[in-house]
Order: structure tokens, then sequence, then C-alpha cells
């Protein structure tokens, strides 16, 4: 394998980061060759100041080879590291260090100071900057644009005819770690914020589209979605209108499938998806049928999901959209909408 190959393994390390919610960054160690070890971002999910991509990398390639000293090995990370990475580094005696993009704040590669150059320290390392240093960029700075539109769409004001759940209600759901995403600007919408997740790398060869039924929202698709990142697909999962995050209009008779669908299909435009495997929840293939009808360049196949029975901790988490009466709807609309002798 090339030092690209190598970086291109770091980006997808990266790649996972930005997935859970972390700063995307990504790191490998290699020797003779050979990955023996990598590491990505994750002080939100350790609750760990340290837990930096290159730092749980070193720590994985010494329990790997059971030495501290890995002066026959060389690290590839995504962004040039900080002044705690390169002291590790520079402990574990690191024959070569390989970054991608450079980091004017932090860096501590030539950045704001160069630690590795230092001749005062008992050990030099040799540093390479700047391999596949656009490809970094673009990730941190696409992850960080989509942090700033979420915040912007979290602050959009509710409609006087809607409601919002709690964010409480949502805390610690099992096994659901992704970022909220929302929007709320399309036509559609009239102003009402749409829930979704959009996971995984946007140039990825194919990107899930998962559309839950009429009385689940995205988390039901949990599973298949860590299966799907895994494999190296893009994911986006909405929460309907009246489910899940999203605002939920307070009577019944605002949900039309047409109104519905017309939100979907704006949502697809708006994210620019292609390539799309359409995922359905059971009863949801109604709803979500009619959509490669309206752009067929855009899918490439359908397939549905059939829910298995939920466990009691489960149930917990499909019932926090809805603490009343007054959230809940969309679940008593659903129903008549979904019949089949329903147009679109």
């Amino acid at each position: 394998m090339t030092d690209e190959d190598f970086m291109r393994h770091a980006l997808q390390q990266a790649r996972l980061a930005a997935g859970a919610g972390e700063v995307p960054v990504g790191a490998l160690v290699v020797r003779a060759g050979q990955v023996i070890a990598v590491g990505r971002n994750a002080p939100i999910a350790d609750h760990d100041p340290t837990a930096h991509a290159e730092m749980l990398a070193l720590r994985a390639a010494a329990q790997v080879l059971g030495n501290y000293r890995l002066d026959d090995c060389e690290l590839f990370v995504t962004l040039e590291p900080c002044a705690m990475c390169a002291g590790a580094m520079l402990h574990a005696r690191l024959q070569r260090v390989v970054f991608g993009a450079s980091d004017p704040k932090t860096g501590a590669a030539g950045s704001v100071l160069d630690l590795f150059s230092d001749p005062r320290l008992n050990h030099q390392t040799q540093v390479q900057g700047g391999l596949l240093g656009s490809e970094c960029s673009a990730l941190l700075q696409d992850f960080f644009k989509q942090k700033r539109e979420a915040t912007r769409a979290t602050s959009s004001p509710l409609r006087e005819d809607a409601l919002r759940t709690p964010d409480a209600r949502f805390a610690q759901l099992p096994d659901y770690p992704w970022p909220a995403r929302y929007v709320s600007d399309l036509p559609a919408l009239a102003g009402l914020r749409l829930h979704y997740l959009d996971l995984g790398a946007h140039d990825a060869p194919l990107t899930y589209l998962c559309l839950h039924g009429p009385a689940a929202w995205s988390y039901v698709f949990r599973q298949q979605i860590a299966l799907f990142l895994a494999a190296g697909s893009r994911v986006v999962a909405p929460d309907l209108i009246g489910f899940g995050k999203s605002d939920k209009p307070k009577k019944e008779g605002a949900h039309t499938l047409g109104w519905h669908r017309q939100v979907l299909r704006e949502l697809v435009e708006r994210l620019g998806l292609f390539n799309i495997v359409l995922v359905l929840q059971d009863e949801g293939d109604l709803l979500g049928s009619a959509l490669p009808l309206a752009a067929p360049e855009r899918y490439v196949k359908v397939t549905t999901m059939h829910a298995a029975p939920p466990s009691e901790l489960e149930r917990a988490a499909y019932e926090a959209p809805f603490p009343d009466p007054g959230h809940r709807a969309a679940l008593r609309a659903f129903p008549a909408m979904m019949s089949p002798i329903i147009g679109t």
C-alpha cells in the first residue's frame, strides 16, 4: 500500500467519527507496510479530552506490540496533530508522521508551533504534511458547515399551530448516537422544522434513504443505519412531520399523503441525493413508493424492512416523541391516510 492508500484509510475513520457526531479526524499506525491500529476522534462519546484519533491509534498500537515504544512505526492522520498528540508521538519514538490538512489554530507540526523540529528534544520524528490535504480539509469544512446549519435550524421559531417535543425526551436513547440535523426552509414545510439524519460520506456509491412507517420514527432504523455506514454508504433518515424530533402540527387535518410526499421530494432535492436505495418500513411503502416515480433518475432500488417486536426499553424510545395526546395528531391521522384506496 502507498502513503495515499493509508491516508484514505484514515479518511474512512474520520468519516465514521463524523457519523457519530465527533470532529472528523481519523488516524492509523503502520508497521512494515501493514496497518496495526486505527483510531478516530471520540472525546464526546468517551467523555475524555485526550481521546483524539492519534492518541487512540497510538494506544491500540502499543497494545498490539506489547511496547509503548513504536520506533519502527509510522502514523497517518487526517489533521495536523495538536501539542498533546505531537508530544505522545515523540514519546512513542515514531519513525514518521504523515498528516493531511493543516490546523492553523492548534497545529503543532508547523502551523502554530513545531514540536517535531525542536532540537532541544531528544527525539526527532520525520513529518510530512499535506497528503490528500484538500480532501481532509473538505471533510472538516463540511462537518462544521452542517453543525452551523443545524444550530441555525435548531433556533428556528415554532409555529403557533404546532408543538415541538422537548430535547430531554430524547436523552440517552439506546443505540442512537447520531447528531440531529434540521431543515425548516423547504417550501412545503412553511416554517415547520423537519429533523433528519445525514450520515456517511456524501460521495458514497450508494445512499440509503430510510422512511419510517406511521407508528415509528427514524429510531426504528438504528441497527440498519450502523450496517449501511459500515459498508461505506451514506444514510439519510428523516422524521416525517408529526413524528420523532420533527415539529408536530396540533390538528390531524394538517396531514395529507401528497403534502408529506412533497416535503420528502424537496428534502431529496435539497440534499442532492442520487443512487438512492429507498428503504421503506412496513406500512410506509404507500407513502414512499411514489417517490421514485417522480424522479426515477435518482433511485436505483426500493426495498421494505419489517421491524422486529420492540423490547420494553425500545418501546419507551418509540414513545419518546409523543409525551401527550397533543403531540399525537399524526399518529391519529396516518391510519386513514395510508389506506391503499387513497391516491397520490
